[in-house]
């Protein structure tokens, strides 16, 4: 695993601005005679939306981005638990296309797969009772979270960690000093934790926000 840059203090216009300068990269060097499009997954909760916010407003070729929930609850689009219907809010006005997750969906190779990480370890909804493998023969996983978070007690559907690690490049946005302190201990090999398992898998540049 490569060791990851850790950044420290940025807000989500920063964060934001990372984003949008790795997509135009991406961009760059996929000439859209040859492939039309990129891909970039994206992570759900609270952490990100005010991100997606900021985000939209660079002036980026949205129709050639495609973005992915890394997972999601299985609701409804217009149920306030559902990670892509808030994404689609959005990204979908500024001409992203929006792709939901489905068991039969298969993934393409992203250009950016951006998570987060709960006080758990888990990554997407690759929880640990869910014993996440890096050789899942799935790319899509239907997933019982236990226990069941309060907030969101639903089933999810999850990108695997084959799925994950089939990226240019892994970035982590991680608020708060108890996840930093698990975030670290997964970079140094320190747990089995499903955020472990990927790190320890990852042949890719990883970046955390912290």
């Amino acid at each position: 695993m490569p060791t990851p840059d850790i950044i420290e203090g940025a807000d989500d216009a920063r964060i934001a601005a990372w984003i949008a300068e790795r997509l135009k990269a991406a961009l760059t060097v996929t000439p859209e005679i040859s492939i039309p499009e990129i891909a970039i997954t994206v992570p759900g909760g609270s952490t990100p939306f005010p991100i997606f916010d900021q985000l939209a407003t660079f002036d980026l070729p949205w129709s050639r981005i495609s973005v992915w929930p890394g997972d999601d609850r299985i609701v409804p689009e217009d149920h306030p638990a559902s990670n892509v219907g808030k994404i689609r809010a959005r990204l979908e006005p500024v001409g992203a296309g929006i792709v939901p997750l489905t068991e039969s969906i298969t993934p393409p190779r992203f250009a950016l797969a951006w998570l987060g990480m709960g006080g758990d370890g888990h990554v997407a909804s690759l929880f640990p009772n869910t014993d996440p493998r890096t050789d899942d023969p799935l790319a899509v996983r239907r997933l019982t979270p236990d226990p069941l978070p309060p907030e969101a007690p639903f089933d999810r559907l999850s990108l695997t960690l084959p799925s994950l690690l089939d990226s240019d490049e892994l970035l982590f946005v991680i608020r708060g000093a108890d996840k930093r302190a698990i975030f670290e201990a997964a970079m140094r090999g320190e747990s089995d934790l499903p955020v472990a398992r990927l790190l320890a898998a990852a042949h890719q540049k990883v970046t955390c926000f912290c």
